[in-house]
């Protein structure tokens, strides 16, 4: 069987194009994860993406992840809700000042709390200023991403609230696949 999969892209093309969303209410850190950890990486997108069909990377080795997290001007930033993670953005710097948001959700039970603004303005943010944790790349002049059918209900309403304008949609059918959970066999929603 499959399913028809509409893909949005989305990008800002200035730092003023940022809209961001009010900080929680609570004890919600940011913090950049920088020493990369396959494992930890492994968890956050096993734990936001199991229930939404992430499937993609499920199947990387250790090295596959390793090498991912260990190229330059990537970035990955973890929201805690009173010390748990609750969710993550990774960026990755891509030529000529581009930077992507490549991930970027909440696991399952931190999700209807307003932490999905905050942490998606921060995450641009740290898109917009990239270059200057990473000595040598070009400034930001671009953050992009993309979002599907299969994301959350809030996914893309989050996304046009912080500024972020649609340049390109794409709809293809795609096979459909169960959806995992945060590991084989875990009971989702």
């Amino acid at each position: 069987m499959s399913i028809t999969v509409t893909t949005w892209s989305l990008e800002q093309t200035s730092p003023a194009d940022l809209l961001p969303a009010a900080a929680p209410d609570g004890d919600v850190r940011i913090v950049r994860a920088e020493v990369p950890s396959p494992e930890f990486s492994r968890f956050l997108y096993a734990s936001v993406g199991g229930d939404i069909r992430w499937t993609d990377r499920l199947g990387w080795t250790y090295a596959q992840w390793r090498e991912e997290l260990e190229r330059p001007g990537t970035e990955t930033w973890v929201a805690y809700d009173r010390g748990t993670p609750a969710g993550y953005v990774q960026l990755a710097a891509q030529d000529d000042g581009v930077v992507e948001i490549v991930y970027f959700g909440l696991i399952p039970a931190f999700r209807g709390r307003r932490i999905g603004g905050h942490l998606l303005s921060y995450g641009a943010a740290r898109a917009w200023d990239l270059a200057l944790r990473w000595p040598g790349r070009a400034p930001t002049r671009r953050v992009w991403l993309h979002t599907c059918s299969k994301d959350g209900e809030h996914a893309m309403d989050n996304y046009l609230r912080r500024g972020f304008r649609l340049f390109d949609t794409e709809v293809k059918e795609e096979p459909e696949v169960a959806t995992p959970g945060p590991w084989p066999g875990a009971q989702v929603g």
